[in-house]
C-alpha cells in the first residue's frame, strides 16, 4: 500500500500510548499508578448518567441536526452567559464529539502550504500534529517556566506576519497548568488590531478549573476580536465525562457554515442520548463540579509539595487545570528516559515533557486527577528511586 505523504506528518497523543502500556503492565500483574492520563477519577454525576439513560429509554436513537439539538445549543448559550458574561447566538454553536473536532476543523480550515499557525509549546500535542498534517508551518509560542508558563504578548505579536492565519491559545493550559491573565490578554488583543485577518482558536476546556481565587478570562469577552475568535470547550474535564465524548465550538458567523460542512463530512452529528445528558450537565446542580474543583485544589498543593521533595525535581505551583509540570533537569536524565524509567522500574505512569513539544525537554507532566492515596504512593516511590540513583 502507498499512503498519502501527509500521513507521515501526523503525530499522536502520547498519554494514550502510555495508558495502553500501563494497562498491559497491570494485566501482567504489575502494581501501576497512573498519573499520566488527563482524566478525572470521579464518576460522572448521577443526574447526568440518569439523563443519558432516560434519553435511551425515550427513543433518542437517531441522527440529530449536524450542529446538535437546539435545546443543547441553547443550554450552551446560557452557560456562556453565566460563566463568561458573553452573549452568543445558538446558531453559532456547534456540538461535537469531544474537544478535538473543534481544533481539527479550525486547523483544517486555515492550514495549508505557505501559511503559518501559531500554537503553545509546550502545549497539547494535537495542535502541532494537526498543523503539520495541514501542511502549514507550525510556529511555537514559547511558554517558559520563568514566567509561570504564561505567554509574552509582545513576543507573540512580533511573530505575526503576512503568512499567519491562526493563533491557538490555551488557558488554563495543558500540560503546564499555566493561566493567561487579564493584563497580558488585554495587551495581546490591543496589538491584534494591527492584524485584522488573523483568526484565534481559544481552547478553554479547563475554564472551570482555576485556583487561588483566579477568574477565567475568555477571549470571547473581547468584542473587538469576537468576530474572528473560535471558542473550544466541552464536558470532559468539568463534568468528568471524558468517555462520553461531548464538546462544543462557538464559531464566528463567517465560519459556522464551513464548520458544519466539516462536521457533516466527518462525524455527521454528535450522539443523540449523550447530547441529552449534556443538557442535564449544564442545567442541573453544579455542586459536584465545585466539589471536584476543591478536591483538585487540595491534590494540587499536595503534589507540588511532594514533587519538590524529590531529589533533582523542582515544581512551580500550577494555577489551573489538573497538571503539575516539574522541572527534572536536576536529575541529569532526559524527559523521555525518565518517563520510561518511572513506569518500568517503579510502576508510575507520567508523560515526558517532550510529548508536548521540544520546549518540554527537562520536564514531566503529572496529572493530579487521581486520588490522594495514589499521589502519595507514587511520589514515595519516585523519591526513593531518585534518592538511590542520585546518591549512588
Amino acid at each position: 500500500m502507498t499512503l498519502a505523504t501527509r500521513m507521515s506528518r501526523l503525530g499522536t497523543e502520547s498519554a494514550f500510548k502510555i495508558l495502553a502500556k500501563a494497562k498491559a503492565l497491570e494485566a501482567a500483574g504489575r502494581d501501576i499508578i497512573n498519573l499520566g492520563i488527563g482524566a478525572p477519577d470521579f464518576r460522572t454525576p448521577e443526574n447526568i448518567i440518569e439523563a443519558g439513560k432516560k434519553a435511551l429509554d425515550d427513543g433518542f436513537h437517531f441522527y440529530t441536526p449536524a450542529k446538535g439539538i437546539p435545546e443543547l445549543r441553547e443550554a450552551v448559550v446560557n452557560d456562556i452567559q453565566k460563566y463568561r458574561g458573553v452573549t452568543v447566538d445558538k446558531e453559532n454553536v456547534m456540538i461535537v464529539p469531544g474537544g478535538k473536532p473543534t481544533m481539527f476543523f479550525a486547523i483544517t480550515m486555515f492550514g495549508e502550504a505557505g501559511t503559518e499557525i501559531m500554537y503553545p509549546n509546550p502545549g497539547f500535542p494535537i495542535y502541532e500534529s494537526m498543523i503539520e498534517f495541514s501542511s502549514a508551518k507550525a510556529v511555537p509560542i514559547e511558554l517558559l517556566e520563568s514566567s509561570g508558563f504564561a505567554f509574552d504578548p509582545d513576543r507573540v505579536l512580533a511573530q505575526i506576519n503576512e503568512k499567519t492565519r491562526l493563533i491557538i491559545l490555551n488557558t488554563p493550559a495543558n500540560p503546564t497548568g499555566g493561566v493567561l491573565e487579564k493584563d497580558a490578554i488585554d495587551r495581546f488583543v490591543k496589538g491584534l488590531e494591527k492584524h485584522p485577518n488573523v483568526v484565534l482558536l481559544a481552547d478553554e476546556i479547563y475554564s472551570r478549573l482555576l485556583y487561588d481565587g483566579l477568574k477565567h478570562v475568555s477571549l470571547l469577552e473581547y468584542e473587538s476580536i469576537r468576530d474572528r475568535t473560535i471558542l473550544l470547550d466541552g464536558w470532559s474535564k468539568t463534568y468528568s465525562m471524558t468517555g462520553w465524548r461531548l464538546g462544543y465550538g462557538v464559531w464566528p458567523s463567517t465560519l459556522i457554515d464551513h464548520a458544519e460542512r466539516l462536521q457533516i463530512n466527518s462525524n455527521s452529528c454528535p450522539s443523540a442520548p449523550v447530547q441529552v445528558a449534556g443538557i442535564e450537565a449544564l442545567t442541573g446542580p453544579q455542586d459536584k463540579v465545585d466539589l471536584m474543583q476543591r478536591t483538585f485544589d487540595k491534590r494540587r498543593k499536595l503534589i507540588v509539595k511532594l514533587l519538590n521533595e524529590v531529589p533533582g525535581f523542582s515544581c512551580i505551583e500550577p494555577k489551573g487545570a489538573f497538571y503539575a509540570f516539574p522541572n527534572i533537569t536536576g536529575t541529569g536524565i532526559k524527559s523521555k528516559e525518565l518517563e520510561e524509567l518511572l513506569l518500568e522500574e517503579i510502576g508510575v505512569a507520567t508523560v515526558s515533557g517532550t510529548s508536548f513539544g521540544h520546549l518540554g525537554e527537562g520536564y514531566l507532566r503529572f496529572s493530579y486527577a487521581s486520588s490522594t492515596e495514589n499521589i502519595e504512593k507514587a511520589l514515595h516511590r519516585i523519591k526513593n528511586l531518585m534518592s538511590n540513583k542520585l546518591n549512588n
